[in-house]
């Protein structure tokens, strides 16, 4: 199969959560990119929600890119059948490696591993390295604590004039895909991935 133009790189928890609406949200933003095209790029593993977006993505006939560093083979059920399956050394090498495969981010319910990729992705947007979409999947209000603690850093002048950081909210699976899609035709500049290399 060939390799989509399109791909979206998406963190998600390793578990199911105590929520069935996370799985199934998964599940769903899998099927909406593979009708519209979009690859999926992820950790590469088979259970809770990572491998549920996975399943969902090859079930629409989708392009799946698991990317998994050696030592979480095992303990993340490591997916067999994707159309693509890069085993890394190391985290840091893992996160390059779905960056620059990436067109774009979504973060779906997860924990802390979710979360410190979000931070760093946004990061890097922050400080100019990068302009690629990037979209919290607010499943049931998961994210809300985090969009808070965002708007408390703003009023507090963390994340000022000239360094805010654009992040786009969806509050359902289905609204994920055209959320891409606006704001990738909004972006005009490309993504100095060395520079990203550079400073990892």
């Amino acid at each position: 199969m060939r390799i989509p133009e399109h791909r979206l790189c998406v963190y998600c928890g390793s578990g199911p959560g105590r929520n069935p609406a996370y799985m199934a949200a998964a599940n769903a933003l899998g099927q909406a990119m593979a009708a519209a095209g979009i690859g999926l790029v992820y950790g590469g593993g088979g259970a809770g929600l990572m491998g549920e977006v996975a399943r969902g993505t090859l079930a629409g006939g989708g392009h799946v890119t698991g990317i998994i560093p050696e030592f979480l083979v095992n303990r993340e059920k490591m997916l067999e059948g994707v159309n693509e399956l890069i085993v890394t050394t190391t985290m840091h090498e893992r996160k390059i490696a779905m960056f620059e495969r990436a067109t774009g981010f979504v973060a779906l319910p997860g924990g802390l591993g979710t979360l410190e990729e979000l931070a760093e992705i946004s990061t890097w947007s922050q400080l100019g390295q990068h302009s690629k979409p990037m979209i919290v999947c607010n499943i049931e209000g998961y994210w809300d604590p985090l969009l808070t603690l965002l708007d408390h850093m703003r009023s507090e002048a963390f994340i000022r004039e000239g360094m805010e950081v654009l992040v786009d909210v969806a509050k359902t699976a289905a609204d994920v895909v055209p959320m891409y899609e606006y704001r990738r035709s909004q972006v005009a500049s490309k993504t100095p991935i060395l520079v990203i290399r550079d400073k990892v």
